[in-house]
């Protein structure tokens, strides 16, 4: 029997196009299993952190961070959050910029190995994207991801234990030790079984496509190898 696909992503749950990309690819994937010969997909998440120097009680609000941080005019930031709220909608996302409190994720990326290890990692994952991005919520804040880790159906002791502890810390270094290996400088990312990688939000169909195409490389060998020989 064929083992699934695996989909390594590299992701921030701070990172808004991470979570049009989550969207991309649930569309996507809802496409194939109309397919004779569906793909199964094994998805994890890996922790990329887009700004680990976020300070714990950052209070300004997401113009005044990009301003900062890209070095650009508050008019400008604006517009970067106004085309990143279009776009998402487009994936059927209402992104909150004026309810969002900008945070450090670093405590999340721990809560999200947990997670993992308990097989409620894709649930915690859209959790706590939506409570950033669509409530207003503080994602850095510790009782607050211990509420989130309880709506995605984990325990509510052993999260608030690795919130207020180091660990899985070193999970979360060896996931960024790896993306700095592959080469990857932006999220989303995506690793298609170990060898196919493909950067940022892409459309439906093309996820569609990439996952059907590896699908079927892996269910007839032959194809992989004829396609490394011509090359």
């Amino acid at each position: 029997m064929t083992e699934p696909l695996r989909l390594d992503i590299w992701s921030d749950i701070a990172c808004p196009w991470c979570y049009i990309g989550k969207r991309n690819l649930e569309a996507g994937l809802a496409q194939t299993r109309a397919d004779d010969d569906a793909p199964e997909v094994e998805i994890v998440y890996h922790s990329y952190e887009l700004a680990p120097d976020t300070p714990p009680d950052y209070d300004g609000s997401e113009v005044d961070y990009l301003a900062e941080r890209k070095g650009v005019s508050p008019e400008q930031a604006q517009q970067m959050i106004d085309r990143v709220t279009e776009v998402a909608k487009g994936s059927g996302l209402a992104y909150r910029y004026d309810l969002l409190h900008h945070a450090n994720t670093g405590k999340a990326h721990r809560l999200l190995h947990f997670a993992n290890e308990q097989g409620r990692q894709l649930e915690l994952v859209e959790r706590l994207m939506s409570a950033y991005f669509t409530e207003g919520r503080h994602v850095g804040e510790d009782d607050e991801l211990v509420r989130l880790a309880v709506d995605a159906g984990l325990d509510e002791d052993a999260a608030r234990e690795v919130v207020t502890t180091d660990r899985y810390t070193t999970d979360v270094r060896r996931d960024q030790a790896q993306a700095q290996a592959y080469g990857i400088t932006g999220v989303p990312f995506y690793v298609i079984d170990g060898t196919y990688g493909v950067s940022g939000a892409q459309p439906a169909e093309a996820f569609a496509q990439i996952l059907r195409q590896v699908w079927s490389e892996r269910r007839s060998p032959t194809k992989r190898e004829s396609a490394a020989t011509a090359g």
